[in-house]
């Protein structure tokens, strides 16, 4: 066991992994063998993915908490998103916590994101112990992944030019073996493809315990308790939590609140909580090492640190990495605005922004920036996934919107122009190497290693950010479904040029009305339309994909002409081809540069940005005598 000064009886541990790993259904099965659900409770998979999003995409968007209790041990699990999007969250879940659990699957072994959040952790300077799960898996390969995983940590450990001591704690790694849906773990390593040699997962609290040191923070200090995160409830207004770094706080307390500006007003903690499993239940006191909820500031935001009255010393604010794609979010101006059958209720620029201002305050890891447009603001963030959650949960919130194409931010260095890149790992079935080869090469991707495996090849490479977007839906497509595609941020480069990502254009309506089956029929072998029978569209919106390189107007509410002359073949039945509808991820990726997305709780449309056909075809004559003054 490691050192018991402080809180010999506590662990604050965060368990970090690539996507879809099983970390929230490592920490389901540690709730339910520690007794957090009664005999009688009904159990959900994935419980602490409590957000609608969370349980729709399968991911964890947002870090959260919960208290294990195991023999007379309090451990505080913080399970943080494995997506880099979300790298924001990551890096508050690691400022709560003294020591990491990273988790990789047994067959897949440590990918992108993984090297992500490790980097992260090492960077804190935080213990880790070593998760293969998945054991059981038909196509595992526990050993390579050990030393996969342990090369990857030496790696970044000579990355970030760390010290021995940590290195040599690296090399002396502490492993379990796990099968988190089965609730079993081991430190003895089982045939590839096995359960672990245990009933339940002793083994991994115990090397939990032993690897993760309990809190260093000093209960007899002057109080620092730095927010690490922000809640809300229609009782207690907001609320922040915490993690209590020196010191006791108590209810009632008065506390300096340190803010960015560099003020300390005295504020008063209304109330004070401590989560149990998953339910947050009042408390009189909290001391160092402690994380707890705490109400009655109403204006607290993340990185702010409440302290000592007498003594106001601020903790450093969070860290987080710059965001490296943004998009336009602004008001719905299109003809069909509020004219949805069940239309959105938030319609204007002041309840947009208010929106957008209010996310600043719980997300660190996003930007907002006004625009030319008093009606349009720029938000950035770390990656197109992040800002389309954004949108999402707007447009559930009864928001309709007007969402722009997702660019990447530039910026300029030794003045030269310099954009975002990425290190994107594929992993593809033989027969699609050429295909994904040659999908890369043309968006500038430079590839860097090769490994193939059993009928499979895993690829790595460095693509710039504007490379991937739109990159997901042509993937799967060549791929037939059976790729695995993962990126992570890998730093600033000189601008490549121009990148085609789109090879087809637009099939755009040239009036407004109903779509009609006669319309559709017509229209059948000009490409893949997007609408069906009735729909409404309006001059401007794009309601399919064309065949060719190049934009085309049709008019897709053209009626039959009816005559006096009838045939007994004339009112045959014709079979439609089912439209394909986009979802607001591939909306946004199949958008060109001059279209833009309407958003509303009904409905997601691509519309051309200027709606104008004669406006559309004056920009591209202008645009055309840019380009070749430029040459």
């Amino acid at each position: 066991m490691p050192d018991q000064a402080g809180r010999p009886e506590l662990r604050n541990v965060a368990i970090v992994a690539h996507v879809d790993h099983g970390k929230t259904t490592l920490v389901d099965a540690m709730l339910r063998q520690s007794g957090a659900f009664g005999e009688r409770a009904e159990l959900v998979d994935r419980v602490m993915d409590s957000g609608d999003l969370e349980r729709e995409k399968g991911i964890t968007i947002l870090a959260k908490h919960t208290a294990v209790s195991w023999q007379g041990y309090t451990i505080n699990v913080v399970d943080t998103p494995g997506h880099a999007d979300f790298g924001g969250e990551v890096e508050r879940g690691l400022s709560m916590v003294d020591g990491v659990v990273l988790l990789v699957d047994a067959s897949e072994g440590p990918l992108p994101q993984t090297r992500f959040v490790l980097r992260k952790t090492l960077t804190a300077g935080l213990p880790v112990m070593l998760v293969v799960n998945k054991t059981d898996r038909g196509d595992a390969r526990i050993a390579e992944v050990v030393d996969e995983s342990l090369e990857l940590l030496l790696e970044l450990a000579d990355e970030l030019d760390l010290d021995e001591s940590v290195t040599g704690h690296l090399l002396d790694l502490p492993v379990v073996y796990a099968s988190g849906r089965a609730g079993k773990a081991s430190r003895i390593r089982p045939g590839d493809g096995e359960l672990p040699d245990a009933e339940d997962l002793t083994a991994l609290f115990e090397t939990l315990l032993a690897t993760v040191p309990p809190p260093s923070d000093d209960p007899d200090a002057p109080l620092q308790m730095h927010v690490t995160n922000l809640d809300a409830s229609s009782f207690l207004g907001r609320i922040a939590l915490c993690r209590v770094r020196a010191g006791v706080v108590r209810r009632g307390q008065q506390v300096a609140w340190c803010r960015e500006d560099g003020s300390t007003p005295r504020v008063k903690i209304t109330e004070l909580m401590m989560t149990e499993a998953l339910t947050r239940v009042p408390a009189d006191e909290a001391r160092a090492g402690d994380l707890v909820a705490v109400a009655g500031i109403a204006e607290v935001t993340i990185g702010d640190t409440l302290a000592d009255p007498e003594r106001p010393v601020a903790l450093p604010r969070i860290d987080v990495d710059e965001p490296a794609i943004s998009m336009t979010i602004g008001t719905n101006t299109s003809p069909l605005a509020g004219r949805d059958p069940v239309p959105g209720k938030k319609l204007t620029a002041r309840l947009v922004k208010n929106r957008l201002d209010a996310e600043l305050v719980g997300n660190v890891s996003v930007r907002v920036l006004p625009t030319e447009r008093p009606d349009t603001w720029e938000v950035q963030g770390r990656g197109e996934l992040a800002l389309a959650v954004l949108v999402e949960t707007m447009r559930r919130e009864g928001f309709e919107l007007t969402v722009g194409k997702p660019q990447v931010v530039t910026k300029t260095i030794d003045g030269k122009l310099h954009e975002p890149f990425e290190q994107l790992s594929v992993d593809v079935p033989e027969d699609a190497l050429g295909a994904v080869t040659q999908l890369l090469a043309a968006r500038k991707g430079e590839m860097g290693d090769m490994v193939h495996g059993e009928g499979r090849v895993r690829m790595e490479f460095r693509v710039p950010s504007r490379g991937l977007i739109g990159f997901r839906t042509e993937f799967l497509t060549i791929t037939r479904g059976a790729g695995i595609a993962s990126h992570v941020f890998d730093g600033y480069g000189p601008w490549v040029g121009e990148i085609r990502t789109r090879n087809k254009g637009s099939l755009i309506s040239d009036r407004s009305g109903p779509v009609t089956p006669y319309a559709i029929d017509q229209l059948a072998d000009r490409g893949t339309l997007f609408v069906g029978p009735t729909t409404l569209v309006y001059g401007g919106m794009v309601v399919g994909e064309y065949t060719r390189n190049e934009d085309l107007e049709v008019n897709i509410t053209r009626e039959k002409k009816l005559t006096n002359i009838r045939s007994s073949t004339s009112d045959v039945l014709v079979k439609l081809i089912p439209p394909t509808f986009l979802s607001l991820e591939q909306s946004l990726e199949f958008c060109a540069t001059d279209e833009c997305v309407e958003v509303t709780p009904e409905n997601v449309r691509i519309r051309k940005t200027e709606l104008d056909p004669n406006l559309r075809a004056r920009a591209r004559s202008r645009a055309k005598a840019a380009a070749n003054a430029a040459k």
